[in-house]
């Protein structure tokens, strides 16, 4: 009985962090999306600490995404996201540095590209 009341929940936090997700510009959702994606699917065999700590982590990402997309937030120009302390990087894996090297490539890359389309957007054609 406890493994399908944890398969539930499971599935409850997927389908919440895709819910909030819709609330964020495209790209963002994009990479949002495609890694908690690959995250659940990596997690899927984990033990059960891993699956814990796994589950509490993300439950406080969708809350704190949640927040930062309410309306209000958003009016006084609060940015997406968090800054991650740099004492937690002395605790990750070898891996986890690099999936998190990875996933600041592919977010100064979306972020490069919306800023040269912003450029060009401004500079018009010149035709």
């Amino acid at each position: 009985m406890a493994m399908i009341e944890h398969v539930s929940r499971v599935r409850r936090l997927y389908k919440l962090i895709f819910r909030v997700h819709r609330a964020l510009p495209d790209e963002l959702r994009i990479l949002g999306d495609n890694y908690a994606r690959e995250e659940f699917k990596r997690h899927k065999n984990c033990t059960p600490d891993e699956a814990k700590i796994f589950l509490n982590e993300w439950t406080d990402y969708a809350i704190n995404i949640a927040k930062q997309m309410k309306p209000l937030s958003q009016a006084k120009g609060k940015g997406i996201g968090k800054y991650l302390d740099p004492q937690m990087l002395d605790y990750m894996t070898d891996e986890q540095l690099v999936q998190l090297y990875e996933l600041h490539k592919a977010a100064s890359i979306e972020e490069e590209d919306n800023e040269n389309e912003a450029s060009n957007n401004e500079k018009g054609d010149g035709r």
